[in-house]
Parts: C-alpha cells; structure tokens; sequence
C-alpha cells in the first residue's frame, strides 16, 4: 500500500528567540528537519510533503528537490497545517503518516513500526504515546475503561484531573486518507489557544465508531520536542552519545563521550582513537587506525589511515595516510596533504598541495603554494602570496630545501634539488639544483654599545 508523509514545519518558534525558523536549528550538525525527513526517507514513501510557513523560503532550500511544499500563510494551528496539504492528497491511495519537524530523534524505525501497527489493526488513525514522569506541556491521552483510546486533551485545555495523566501524544500519527479530510474540515477553534487542532480529529473519530490504536514507545525520548534552546541542547545531547555509541559499536574508540563532538553524518573508520576535546563536523571522513585530538576540529574534510591530527583546526581539506598534523596547526580550505607529511606546531597553510613525505615542521605560512614530495620546510618560512590586491603561486619542486626564516615572494619558482639560504627573500626563480642566496651584507660596528 502507498505511504506519503506530511512534516509540520510551519512554526516560527517564538521561544527560541530567533529569526530562523525552528525546524532549522541544528543538532549535531543539521537541521532538525533534516534529521525527521533522514527517518522518513528510510521508509521509502511514495511522497513526502513539508508544510512550511515562517521562514518558508529558507526551510524550503534544506528539505530538498525531492520534497514537495505546500505553505500554510497563517499559523492557526495543527490541524488547519495538514488541511494545506488536502490539495495534494485528497485523492491518494494510500495511508498518510504526520509528523513534526522539531522532533529530531525519532527513529526510522518506530515509523515502520508506526505504520506497520496501522496496516494490521485496519485502524482509521493510529497515534504515537509514550509515558512520561513529567508530561508538562503535552496533550494527554484520554482512554475508556477498557483502556481504548478516547481523544486527546491538549495541557490548556485539560482538566487538573486530566494533567495528572502521565500518557502523552507524542504527534507522530498515520491515517487512512478515508474521511480525514473532511473531518480536518469540520474543526472549530473553540480552545483556549484558539487554535485547530489535528489532536481533535481523534476524539472525532472514535465518535463516528472508527477505530483509533496506540502505538506505545517503549523510549520517551523519541518524541522529545524542541521549544526552547535548553530542550535543543538536551536533544543535542542525547543524540551526540547516540553517534558516539553506533561509532564505539563499529570499532571506534572514544575516550571520553562526554567532551567528544561528531555530527551526524561524519564517517569515522575502525581502530581511530578519538581524544576529548575533538569536534568533527559537517561531510568529515576519517580512515581507519587515525589518532584525532585531543584538541581537534575537523570541518568537511577527508583523512586516510594511520593519520595524527592535535590540538589542529582542519577546514574543507584533505589530508593523505600517515600524516601527522599539529599541534597548533591550521589547515585552511583547498589545502592537500600527501602521503607522510609532516605538518607541525603554529604552521598555517592555505589552499595548497604539500607532496609526499615532505616536512613543514613549525612556525611557517604555506599560501597558494604547490610544494614537490621530499621538502623540507625550515622554521618561519613564509611564501609572500598577496599582493594587496591579487593572490599569486609559489611551487617549490621536489626535493628541494628551503632554510629556516625564508621569504618566498610569489609569484616564484623554486626547482627541483634546488637550496634556499636560511634569512634570504628570494624574489626571482631559483632555478633546479642551484642555490638561492638574497641577505644583506652584515655589518658589524665595533665598540658601538660604549659609545651609545
């Protein structure tokens, strides 16, 4: 049977107190929209649509081109968000799951197990409960004496009798397309939010003599909602160690979770040893048998096997097997590492490519620079590689030895074998196995310090 889903993410998040809308707040690294549509996607629905409201044209650039949208222009509430969609769904074949798009850790499978729920119960509506110690601010589900399931009661509007139940809605539900949306249709705002609520469509439900099942989670923290930033740093939290444990599963080890940050999606490969204080973000792979951190920030950027990276900044770069890097380095985009190369401490380098088992070991700026496997790199070296207006090249060829305190003013050339004088500001080429010598004559004045 066909299967579409429908995300609310209309909401503007008044508590959050921003002017991103809510759904677009990250957690370990991407947008809360983009964790619920991950779990949807999973399942393989026939559609997928994101009603959007407050800040439409930005959520509609992260859902993708594979998600249709459809705009709810005034926020009146659940229910009137998921009429938006009646154009696009009246007719549908299928079941029609719902979902919110600030619930970030609901899993995959409690949606295959939501709907798999749905189908063998015949049910017209079936409804996400999880129990909690403190259900503050979740609607209530209300059941008969056979434990069937009545309606749901939202918190304001409840009775102080009603607020003693500990069984929440979690949000989360699947219908038959069947009269769904002429019930949506015949809501009325009479609440104390003044608001039309897809939670009463329940209550409509069971009163027609359809049946309505639970489907009960067994981990409340599934349904865990985002209001404010102290519950998007709970969520965050909770998901963090759940990243951290699928890695520890697959071999990786972390030596301390508490102090260690990967986002969703990073990939990190068997026998890595990751060090508190290390932060991996964004698109950032990593091989296998690697020591990151302590210290570490990795952003968008590949690591091969057996690599070193602490106490180092590593932006959108690529770093080759066997390489060590840091501490105190920064790898800025567009920089390639090579095989074994050395990277050492308060070394800056910057949209260039470093070749096989060559050395810049401390205290350099490396810019715009292709630099041939085998060089060494002497301390404080730096290629001069803006003009004030333009950036030009330096390549420096394989093998060749550039000494301690060298400036390199690009756009230059040093040949393959070639020797830079340690204190020298070579301006011109150095051509292949010669020398490059630029000083000024030293001077010294005899007696000087007794005249002063």
């Amino acid at each position: 049977m066909a299967l579409a889903a429908v995300i609310l993410a209309a909401g503007k998040g008044k508590r959050m107190k921003s002017r991103l809308p809510k759904v677009l707040h990250r957690v370990c690294g991407r947008p809360m929209v983009w964790h619920v549509l991950s779990a949807v996607r999973a399942l393989g629905p026939d559609r997928i649509l994101v009603v959007v409201g407050h800040g439409g044209d930005e959520v509609r650039r992260v859902v993708g081109e594979d998600v249709e949208t459809v705009l709810q222009e005034e926020q009146l509430g659940t229910a009137h968000a998921l009429l938006q969609a009646e154009g696009r769904l009246r007719d549908f074949p299928g079941d029609i799951m719902v979902l919110c798009g600030d619930t970030p850790l609901i899993r995959s499978t409690t949606l295959a197990d939501l709907v798999a729920r749905h189908r063998s119960t015949g049910a017209a509506a079936t409804l996400v409960t999880a129990r909690l110690d403190d259900p503050t601010g979740y609607g209530r589900v209300l059941r008969g004496p056979a434990g069937e399931v009545l309606g749901i009661r939202e918190e304001k509007d409840a009775t102080g009798i009603e607020r003693d139940i500990r069984e929440v809605n979690a949000g989360i539900y699947c219908f038959g397309t069947g009269e769904l949306f002429e019930l949506l249709a015949g809501l009325t705002a009479d609440n104390e939010q003044g608001e039309f609520y897809l939670t009463d469509v329940v209550g409509r439900m069971v009163e027609r003599g359809l049946v309505v099942v639970d489907y009960p989670l067994q981990d409340y923290r599934e349904i865990l909602g985002v209001n404010d930033r102290r519950q998007l740093a709970l969520v965050e939290g909770i998901m963090r160690r759940r990243i951290l444990d699928r890695l520890m599963l697959e071999g990786v080890t972390v030596m301390d979770p508490g102090t260690t940050y990967v986002d969703a999606g990073v990939r990190v490969g068997g026998d890595t040893v990751l060090y508190p204080f290390t932060f991996l973000e964004g698109e950032t792979e990593i091989g296998c048998e690697c020591h990151i951190g302590p210290g570490a920030r990795l952003v968008d950027s590949k690591v091969g096997d057996r690599v070193t990276v602490q106490y180092s900044v590593v932006l959108e770069s690529v770093i080759e097997e066997a390489s060590q890097v840091g501490p105190f380095a920064h790898l800025r985009p567009g920089t390639h590492v090579g095989r074994r190369v050395r990277v050492g401490n308060f070394v800056e380098v910057k949209k260039s490519r470093l070749g096989e088992g060559s050395k810049v070991p401390h205290l350099s700026y490396i810019g715009d620079a292709t630099v041939g496997g085998e060089v060494n790199v002497g301390a404080g070296t730096i290629t001069c590689n803006f003009d004030g207006r333009h950036k030009w090249p330096t390549v420096i060829g394989e093998g060749a030895f550039i000494g301690s305190n060298v400036s390199l003013v690009a756009p230059v050339e040093v040949g393959p074998g070639a020797t830079v004088a340690a204190g020298s500001t070579i301006t011109r080429d150095v051509p292949p196995g010669a020398l490059g010598l630029a000083r000024s004559r030293q001077t010294n004045i005899l007696g000087w310090k007794k005249k002063r």
